[in-house]
């Protein structure tokens, strides 16, 4: 199949925007980190908030992909644990069109495999964001998992902490591989979902409970009628899904069991209760029904989502070009630029990540971090 100029375009834009985003608009603000890792992450939470909006606008205003919503929705800036089927290797990218809607995307950190940190633009920008990188070995996963949670609990930082308890996507192998583990197990064989790992779910709930960070965990069934782009191949062929469906249920703190073992048989019940959810969606008439859950209101208008799509489809437009053109005319914004990328570069090798270097600073200033995470905290309260 031959590559499509529109999956191409798609790909571009979201690549230079989170490589020149990166260099020219969080790089000036990564000395901030040495002096308050508290206030860094506020802001420049706020800043990759920005540039999440721009695969959604792309998604939505260039190549018409229509975003459906139903069941229980979001309690607008409450501080959670996500939990979704994981159908493609892109569902995170597509759930920015729910959380738009229904949340803040400034709020949103994700679990994912700790190879993405190492991309450029894309990698750099998730080390900015304290994405949590994992290796998906538990004796390596844990420690780290363990110092990230409990740094945003230091310093009052709100997050839905998206996380994938299948691990992977659903492909025939990995389907062969868990109806595999089904087998052994004595477990049911699914067709639409994957059997999930529960080890890491039950101790990020535990350490954010015992953090007091965790108001609610949000599970979300996500499903594609039409045109399932598995990959990111399938995006530069142009194969874009002509809609996408979320289902979400809430589930109060209050509500979970407390028990380790308890809490990984309620994460297995909502994984046999996906199977049915989403065999009747396929097998139906495609859509979510919602009509025995209530409704929380999104917390934008479809009026105001269409004006940020639109601002950000101009703003980013227009900062890449510029960024373009100022490294073509000016000599000295050239220099910066390859600065910037030697440092990016070259952290990573030094510390691994910038995350990393966060949690060290965290440490360093443990004291005077924990005073600004107060003081943040008490501007946050008087905004």
């Amino acid at each position: 199949m031959a590559v499509s100029l529109r999956g191409l375009y798609f790909v571009v834009t979201l690549f230079l925007g989170s490589f020149f985003g990166s260099i020219f608009m969080l790089g000036p603000f990564l000395p901030l980190m040495l002096l308050s890792p508290a206030w860094y992450r506020w802001l420049t939470d706020r800043i990759v908030a920005t540039w999440l909006t721009l695969p959604v606008a792309l998604l939505e205003l260039v190549f018409k992909v229509k975003v459906v919503i139903t069941g229980d929705g979001f309690v607008p800036g409450e501080r959670s644990v996500i939990i979704m089927n994981h159908r493609t290797r892109l569902d995170w990218m597509f759930l920015w069109c729910c959380l738009l809607r229904c949340s803040y995307l400034r709020l949103e950190k994700i679990c994912l495999k700790a190879a993405l940190k190492s991309v450029p633009g894309f990698g750099w920008a998730m080390q900015v964001a304290s994405f949590i990188f994992i290796h998906r070995r538990w004796e390596d996963d844990r420690q780290h998992m363990e110092n990230m949670l409990e740094y945003f609990c230091d310093i009052r930082e709100p997050l839905q902490l998206l996380m994938f308890p299948e691990g992977t996507d659903l492909t025939d192998n990995t389907r062969a591989r868990s109806d595999e583990f089904a087998q052994k197990n004595g477990l049911p064989k699914y067709e639409y979902v994957l059997h999930p790992r529960t080890t890491g779910f039950t101790f990020i709930v535990d350490t954010l409970r015992k953090g007091d960070n965790l108001d609610a965990i949000h599970d979300i069934t996500v499903a594609y009628p039409q045109n399932i782009p598995q990959t990111e191949r399938h995006l530069v062929l142009g194969l874009f899904p002509r809609e996408i469906h979320f289902h979400v249920r809430r589930y109060p703190v209050s509500s979970l069991p407390a028990a380790g073992a308890e809490l990984q048989a309620w994460c297995q019940e909502r994984w046999a209760e996906k199977e049915e959810r989403l065999r009747a969606f396929y097998t139906g008439a495609r859509v979510f029904d919602a009509s025995r859950r209530s409704r929380i209101p999104p917390c934008k208008t479809e009026l105001r989502v269409m004006l940020i799509k639109a601002a950000s489809l101009l703003y980013w437009s227009a900062f890449i070009a510029l960024c373009c053109a100022g490294l073509f005319l000016s000599p000295l914004l050239r220099a910066y630029f390859l600065l910037m990328v030697l440092f990016f570069l070259g952290q990573q090798r030094a510390a691994g990540g910038l995350e990393l270097l966060e949690l060290a600073c965290h440490r360093h200033w443990a004291g005077g971090g924990a005073r600004g995470g107060d003081e943040k905290a008490d501007a946050q309260k008087k905004r």
